[in-house]
């Protein structure tokens, strides 16, 4: 069996849904950090079976509404001395800028490179969001 250590100081976002870890890692673009990063991906879980695990040894400023995006059931801890200090609370953004990608190629916001994305929360629910330039319906769950 794979044994995960503890981290010192830092950051560690855990019970992401199995195969979330990844597209977490990159939408916090964490390849650009010089910190320690540990990704572990299909690790044992007593309530989904399996998850993923990012841990990153520095206290950085992260994008929680990024993570919420992704895997709202994912839980944010922030560790210091090797011990959870705080638990950051995740939950999904009214409005969401720069972190979904509209799907209709017309949208401004995919042709003008200088256009931020920007999403408005419709249905908490349903985890779907409206462009706010076209109206394009984004389904998180796709």
């Amino acid at each position: 069996m794979l044994e995960i250590t503890s981290i010192k100081d830092g950051i560690v976002i855990d019970h992401i849904r199995a195969g979330l870890g990844m597209k977490i890692y990159e939408l916090l673009d964490l390849e650009d950090l010089d910190s320690e990063i540990a990704i572990i991906l299909n690790a044992s879980s007593t309530r989904f079976g399996k998850k993923d695990i990012l841990k990153i040894a520095n206290n950085i400023k992260i994008n929680l509404d990024a993570v919420s995006i992704i895997d709202p059931t994912a839980t944010v801890n922030i560790i210091k001395d090797e011990k959870v200090v705080e638990k950051l609370e995740l939950k999904l953004p009214e409005k969401a800028v720069d972190i979904l990608t509209c799907q209709n190629p017309k949208c401004v916001s995919t042709s003008e490179r200088e256009v931020s994305s920007e999403f408005i929360l419709i249905n908490r629910e349903d985890k779907t969001y409206k462009c706010a330039f076209c109206g394009h319906i984004y389904d998180v769950e796709e």
